[in-house]
């Protein structure tokens, strides 16, 4: 497939993108505290072992619903997102209590000044928004220091209740998030390949949506299911992380 080709489709997904995206303001994208975004800054930490003393970029940021979370426990963050429009909204949530700066590009035309200026690559929930993966990860290594991390959390493709989610959810379309299909082990090891990035993991966790695991109950019946590592594979949720020799 020719290179020219290969742009000229990530062009037409990322307009497609931008319109699901642009003027509007999804109830589900709000910076909010609760269990449901508290519980996945916490599972991010462990996992990727990040450190305040870190230069990081949150790929896809969005309106901030996980980038202020953890500029509020002093983590050091660059947002990143393909919308004008959401970027706008962080700011308005941020209301000038954090010092971030914010990028609004693709991140294949992220300028040569940021390239390996990064020690981890991070982002939630926008992998499977992506065209193209491995095309993807190949452009966050560029800008990754030797040694750095890129580390996702995205939702898991065997779990049945995203396509429900999709085909019901008014905030939800198979055109926006179809690519959830593809949030499979053997789509990040090519993708890792490709980019020559090395030591990919998996970490799963969760099972429930926000409304659920909001409530007392629900917090606490997910941590019982868990417990029960027969349902693993389905979890709702997985942390992909890998390496920059």
């Amino acid at each position: 497939m020719g290179t020219d080709l290969v742009k000229s489709k990530i062009k037409i997904h990322n307009q497609t993108q931008l319109d699901y995206y642009s003027q509007k303001i999804k109830r589900t994208m709000k910076p909010v505290n609760s269990n449901y975004v508290n519980r996945h800054i916490d599972e991010f930490i462990k996992v990727s072992q990040i450190r305040r003393d870190q230069n990081v970029i949150d790929v896809g940021c969005g309106m901030g619903k996980f980038t202020l979370p953890l500029l509020k426990k002093g983590y050091k963050l660059t947002g990143l997102d393909l919308s004008p429009f959401l970027l706008q909204q962080l700011l308005l949530h941020n209301d000038n209590q954090f010092n971030v700066e914010l990028i609004c590009s693709d991140i294949l035309e992220v300028p040569s000044e940021y390239n390996l200026k990064f020690d981890k690559v991070i982002g939630f929930f926008a992998l499977h928004h992506f065209h193209h993966l491995h095309t993807y990860f190949q452009a966050m290594s560029r800008i990754l220091k030797p040694g750095g991390e890129i580390v996702f959390i995205e939702p898991n493709a065997y779990n049945p209740l995203y396509y429900i989610q999709i085909l019901f959810s008014p905030t939800m379309s198979w055109k926006g998030d179809k690519g959830v299909f593809d949030m499979k082990r053997k789509n990040f090891k090519k993708a890792a390949e490709y980019a020559k990035l090395n030591d990919l993991e998996i970490y799963k966790y969760g099972f429930f949506p926000p409304f659920v695991v909001n409530t007392s109950i629900g917090k606490l019946l997910e941590k019982l299911i868990e417990k029960l590592r027969i349902f693993k594979f389905f979890s709702a949720f997985q942390i992909i992380k890998v390496k920059k020799p």
